[in-house]
């Protein structure tokens, strides 16, 4: 087919603006699903994405659409709308010549809309405004279309307005795509160079690479080189995705597709990397994609009726499913070994966590999370830790560095005020405020990364009553006032529950942690003292008294001395039990110091 009549979009949207059910509609209309095989958030095809009714995974799909009597190639990729999936959006951008930007016609333009459009920008891609659920009762479509332009600088009169629940102005959208959005570039031509845009494990046929082909084309049979490993494997089967695997013989240039290669090593490949013909090489790859900067980390430990190796393979295959999220070896004197996990974000860490647990069936334990920081050493070195217990001594450190981010709030106009007062006990610094409309303002601030990235988005939904959103990205490492906290168990240092905090509160942080920490760890045979550190000084003390059984209950009568050496032997032996018996910690203990609510 001639690259002419080929049209590569994504849709790309704020959570809940419809992305998915527009792709729904799309699929109707183009007569890819029949009436009895639709259902909605058809592409979604993940349990966890179904229940929560959020997209996680990008997905692609390949439809042919009637226009003006020619027949057009519509490949198009669904994108996630959460802040901490921006990366899935990033990789689908690259893929395409355009894309569709949503926005929801009752709630208008929020932080995540703006987001994804700066995505789009960068990427070089075409993007049409589209106003959805102009249908609802409750749609302000000319206000929102003047916030789009205000933001965006789309012209209001160039957005469509649809809805694509009834799939009302759906059909002349379609007819926008092939019409505004450009073709990709005829290079036909030019040797082989494909894009592998996502990939995914199979048990039976290896791994599944998703791929947009720029230049050249892929057959099956063909030897294809991976340019980033150097690795060589034969094509065994080429497909599309519409929206079930169908097979074809080619992919030609601008076309997206999939590629099974026998390629049973996961390391074989990385998304971002470049397919090429074997025996007639590109000159040079494709530019591939930015390592994701993880922001948040944690240790997974397996858990009970989980081994390690069971767990290693659990990590090797979502990491291949999920670029964004990366592991390194850890080991723990409490807890054994486990992995050093890095997240984008915290809704990120529970999805992993989810599905390592229900897609291989394996159980872990987690510890409390924390973010990323930069120790300048006296001796000139620049390192990057991301746990507590990687932290040089005090002695040898010349400066520590916390992340900050630029923060985009976009709220309403009477919650101003508690926002306000939120950000700055998070010391949040407000650099200027636009207002989008005569009731939405959109506030920016710099702010520490580790004051926002636990339940700061929780308490901003409470103050604005849910209007509010928020997005968020890196700008860098800036000089701190902070400090490690210990936490010690029965007088041992407990690396796994220690944090790094800022000065001003480390006290009162450390004295509330081991509140929680007494509630959530239960009783032993012994006490146990529970102590919060700052270097060398305990700053706190809590105890958890030991059960204590009666042991003159069987005593009756006789001299008071009796009771008295039967206590002692209690005594004796409770100390005993203290200096050798281990405190056991579970899971609840490590996330309650995650509990900044009060």
């Amino acid at each position: 087919m001639s690259t002419e009549l080929i049209r590569n979009f994504s849709i790309i949207a704020h959570i809940d603006h419809g992305k998915s059910t527009l792709a729904d509609r799309i699929m109707e209309i183009t007569g890819l699903v029949s009436d009895r095989e639709a259902k909605d958030q058809l592409l979604d095809d993940m349990d966890i994405e179904r229940e929560r009714g959020i997209t996680i995974k990008a997905s692609a799909v390949t439809m042919n659409y009637e226009h003006a009597g020619k027949t057009y190639m519509l490949n198009l990729i669904d994108t996630p709308g959460h802040v901490d999936f921006h990366y899935e959006v990033s990789r689908a951008l690259t893929a395409c010549e355009g894309a569709l930007l949503v926005v929801d016609a009752t709630q208008g333009v929020q932080a995540q809309t703006v987001a994804n459009a700066y995505l789009a920008t960068e990427a070089g891609a075409e993007i049409i405004g589209v106003i959805n659920k102009v249908d609802l009762p409750s749609a302000q479509p000319e206000i929102t279309a003047e916030e789009i332009e205000h933001v965006l600088g789309i012209r209001k009169q160039d957005c469509f307005h649809i809805s694509a629940k009834s799939g009302l102005g759906v059909r002349e959208l379609l007819d926008a795509v092939v019409t505004l959005l450009p073709p990709p570039p005829d290079d036909g031509d030019k040797p082989t160079a494909a894009l592998v845009f996502d990939s995914e494990c199979d048990d039976y046929r290896g791994v599944i690479c998703y791929v947009r082909v720029f230049s050249g084309e892929l057959k099956v049979k063909q030897k294809i080189r991976f340019m980033g490993v150097g690795r060589t494997h034969l094509i065994t089967e080429l497909g599309k995705f519409t929206p079930k695997m169908s097979p074809v013989d080619r992919l030609s240039a601008g076309e997206v597709g999939y590629v099974i290669a026998n390629v049973r090593k996961l390391s074989d490949v990385t998304i971002g990397d470049t397919i090429t013909d074997d025996a007639n090489p590109t000159e040079k790859p494709l530019p591939g994609y930015v390592p994701p900067m993880q922001m948040v980390f944690s240790d997974f430990y397996p858990g009970n009726n989980t081994d390690y190796p069971n767990l290693r393979l659990a990590f090797d295959k979502l990491a291949l499913n999920d670029a964004s999220f990366s592991f390194i070896p850890q080991n723990s004197p409490a807890l054994g070994f486990g992995f050093r996990c890095g997240f984008l974000g915290l809704l990120h860490m529970e999805i992993v966590q989810e599905r390592l647990e229900r897609e291989n069936n394996i159980e872990v334990v987690q510890t409390a999370p924390t973010v990323s920081y930069e120790v300048l050493t006296t001796d000139g070195k620049t390192t990057k830790i991301d746990s507590p217990a990687d932290l040089p001594d005090v002695s040898t450190i010349e400066e520590l560095r916390e992340p900050f981010v630029r923060l985009e709030i976009i709220t309403t106009t009477d919650t101003i005020g508690g926002i306000m007062q939120l950000s700055e006990s998070r010391r949040c610094k407000l650099i200027k405020t636009d207002y989008l409309s005569q009731n939405r303002v959109m506030m920016e601030y710099k702010a520490p990364l580790a004051e926002i990235v636990y339940d700061f988005y929780d308490l901003l939904k409470g103050i604005s009553h849910g209007y509010a959103t928020m997005d968020y990205e890196f700008t860098g490492f800036e000089v701190g006032d902070l400090v490690k906290i210990n936490i010690l168990v029965n007088k041992i240092p407990v690396d796994a529950l220690s944090l790094i905090v800022h000065r001003s509160v480390a006290e009162n942080r450390g004295r509330k942690m081991l509140v929680r920490l007494r509630k959530a760890i239960p009783r032993h045979q012994f006490e146990i003292p529970l102590q919060v550190a700052i270097g060398g000084k305990i700053i706190a003390r809590e105890s958890i008294k030991p059960f204590r059984k009666d042991v003159t209950a069987k005593l009756y009568g006789g001299d008071v001395t009796r009771k008295m050496k039967v206590l002692k032997r209690q005594r004796e032996g409770k100390k005993r039990m203290k200096n050798i018996g281990a405190v056991q910690i579970p899971q609840d203990a490590f996330m309650s110091i995650l509990d900044s609510s009060d």
